[in-house]
C-alpha cells in the first residue's frame, strides 16, 4: 500500500468507527472513490484491531472492573460489574451468530463491492439515529441495564454488520430508543463492542494464518495510526455527547447517502473497485 493509502485508511476507521457514521462503510469507498485497489479484509481488521486497543486504553479502568467482577461471578461471588459483564455477553451473542453465519455464505465479499448498500443504510440509520435521540427519554443510566435492553442493543449491534449501518451509531440508536442517557449510550456502546470487534478480528486473522496469508508491515502501520487517531476520536466524542446531540452526525450520514446515490444513479463511475 502507499503511505497515502495507510494515512487515509487509519484517519477513516479512527475517526469513523466510534463515530455513528460506520467504519465499515467508509472503509468499502475508499476504493470507490480513489480508484485504489480493495485494501482487502485483512487490512479492514487490522485497522479494527487498532480501534480495538484504542477503545480498550481509553475504558481501561472499566475492562479492569469489568474482567474481576466476571471472575467474581465465575467464583458465586455476584457484583455490579460482574453483572455488567454477564450482561455484555449477552450483547456480544447476537453479533457472534449473525457474523458467522454471513461470514459462511460469503456475505461480506459479495457486499463489498456494492456502495449504494452504503448509501441506504446511511440515509435510513442516519434517519433513525436521529429520531431516536430526538425524542428518546433520558432516564436510564448504565446501573439500570438488563437482560432486554442488553439483547436489544446486542441484536442491534448484529444488523450493523452490513456496511453503511454503523456499529457504535446503531447501538446507541437502540440504547436511546430504550430511555439511556446519551453519554450512557455511548459508554455502553463502546464496551459493547469490545468483545465483538475482538471476537471478529481473531477470527479473521486466524483464517488468514490457515490460508498462507502474511500481515505485512504497511498493515501494522495502518493499525498503529488507527490506534492513536481513535483514541484521540473516543476522546472527543465522550465530551462532546454531554452537551451536544446526534443531530450532526444523523445530518452527514444523509447528505453523504444522497450524495453517494446521486453519483451512483446518474452513472458516474466509482472508480476501479477490484
Amino acid at each position: 500500500m502507499l503511505i497515502l493509502q495507510i494515512v487515509v485508511l487509519a484517519l477513516i476507521q479512527g475517526i469513523t468507527e466510534f463515530l455513528p457514521i460506520s467504519s465499515s462503510g467508509h472503509l468499502l469507498l475508499v476504493p470507490a472513490l480513489t480508484g485504489w485497489k480493495d485494501q482487502g479484509v485483512l487490512t479492514d481488521v487490522m485497522v479494527h484491531m487498532g480501534s480495538f486497543l484504542a477503545v480498550v486504553v481509553y475504558f481501561w479502568k472499566d475492562c479492569i472492573n469489568l474482567t474481576m467482577g466476571f471472575i467474581d461471578m465465575l467464583r458465586g461471588r455476584t457484583n455490579a460489574w460482574g453483572r455488567l459483564a454477564l450482561l455484555i455477553v449477552v450483547g456480544t451473542i447476537p453479533a457472534v451468530v449473525v457474523g458467522i453465519i454471513l461470514d459462511k455464505i460469503g456475505f461480506m465479499d459479495m457486499v463489498r463491492h456494492m456502495p449504494v448498500i452504503v448509501a441506504w443504510n446511511a440515509i435510513i440509520f442516519g434517519i433513525l439515529l436521529y429520531v431516536c435521540d430526538r425524542f428518546g427519554l433520558s432516564i436510564r443510566r448504565m446501573a439500570d441495564m438488563t437482560w432486554t435492553p442488553a439483547l436489544i442493543i446486542g441484536v442491534a449491534q448484529a444488523v450493523a454488520i452490513i456496511p453503511g449501518v454503523s456499529r457504535s451509531g446503531i447501538t446507541m440508536t437502540a440504547a436511546r430508543a430504550l430511555g439511556f442517557e446519551r453519554p450512557e449510550a455511548a459508554r455502553f456502546a463502546f464496551l459493547l463492542g469490545i468483545p465483538a470487534i475482538a471476537g471478529a478480528g481473531v477470527l479473521h486473522l486466524g483464517e488468514a494464518a490457515a490460508t498462507g496469508v502474511t500481515i505485512t508491515i504497511p498493515m501494522i502501520l495502518t493499525m498503529v495510526l488507527t490506534f492513536f487517531v481513535a483514541l484521540g476520536t473516543i476522546t472527543v466524542l465522550m465530551k462532546l455527547v454531554r452537551h451536544v446531540s446526534f443531530l450532526p452526525f444523523a445530518i452527514y450520514r444523509v447528505a453523504l447517502g444522497v450524495v453517494l446515490l446521486a453519483m451512483i444513479y446518474s452513472g458516474m463511475p466509482l472508480g476501479a473497485v477490484n
